[in-house]
């Protein structure tokens, strides 16, 4: 096994030509979520959304 490849960096991956339809910002970070701009209510991205499910769950 050559060292070198095994420890090579890959290139970084170039910004995707079609990443789907624009995105809606999570309302508390400002991250792209997983839902359309046309969502309706207070999107959150995946990582805010746990956050928020775990001081409600303790919040008593």
């Amino acid at each position: 096994m050559d060292d070198a490849s095994y420890c090579a960096t890959p290139a970084p991956a170039g910004p995707q030509a079609d990443a789907g339809p624009p995105f809606a910002e999570c309302v508390l970070c400002r991250e792209p979520t997983e839902y359309p701009e046309s969502a309706r209510g207070a999107t959150l991205c995946p990582v805010c959304a746990w956050q928020e499910a775990g001081r409600s769950a303790c919040s008593g």
